[in-house]
């Protein structure tokens, strides 16, 4: 049975919440701020996080940005702002998925589901791959100074490992595996979130900065991922 974690400070929307995600099976722990909440985090195995951004003390922001980094977990954001630039600075701290206030409870938890599927196939990827199968069990990319191991999904740039949420690293690996095409964003929004995720390909515009944040010696100016106007992003690769 999958944990939920709900940081909700609006009692009755969290007790909502926690009744519509037990109701579908899954084992839910409420709390009202982000107070101890790292701590919490290593001491339950929590599976997903329903993360309301405007909170007492640390917002959600601040939440987000502290627990990316120490782990990777799904984290679905949920709050009363419907600007764009609020869902564009949520997606750059790492949340997976970001719902507006109000909302039918229903399609929480359908984006709880979702989110928890896409989660556990990618991470437990390897282990699907069988011995006698006769694939290779790790395959490294290099692009200059940096690494890209498919299986154990791992970033190094030079010696030092860079961590990458789940996302982040499967739309760099699909682009280091299909080196010096130019894929639109609507294509690598298929590709990465598929037909069935609620949102739109402004996130992979986020996804890209970010990881160019963490790869290109300038960000400002990439020369690995660049931007190819009027068409999309390509992979340089010698």
């Amino acid at each position: 049975m999958a944990k939920i974690l709900i940081v909700e400070d609006d009692e009755e929307i969290a007790l909502i919440e926690k009744d519509y995600l037990e109701m579908s099976g899954y084992e839910v722990i409420v709390k009202e701020d982000g107070d101890h909440l790292l701590a919490l985090l290593q001491q339950e195995k929590i599976d997903l996080i329903v993360l309301d951004l405007m909170l007492p003390g640390l917002n959600g922001y601040e939440i987000c940005k502290e627990v990316r980094k120490t782990m990777e977990i799904p984290i679905l954001m949920v709050t009363a702002k419907t600007e764009t630039v609020d869902k564009i600075r949520g997606l750059g701290l790492g949340a997976d998925d970001y719902i507006a206030k109000p909302f039918d409870p229903a399609e929480l938890v359908a984006r709880v589901g979702a989110h928890l599927k896409r989660f556990d196939r990618l991470t437990h990827l390897s282990i699907d791959i069988g011995e006698d199968d006769g694939i290779e069990q790790e395959k490294t990319i290099v692009i200059g100074n940096i690494k890209i191991m498919t299986k154990s999904w791992k970033v190094l740039k030079g010696e030092e490992e860079i961590k990458f949420p789940h996302r982040e690293f499967e739309l760099l690996q699909f682009l280091a595996l299909n080196p010096n095409i130019v894929f639109s964003k609507e294509t690598l929004f298929e590709k990465i979130w598929g037909y069935d995720y609620i949102g739109d390909s402004a996130t992979v515009t986020v996804h890209i900065n970010r990881i160019r944040e963490k790869i290109e010696e300038n960000p400002k100016k990439p020369q690995i991922i660049e931007t190819i106007w009027g068409a999309g992003y390509r992979l340089n690769m010698e």
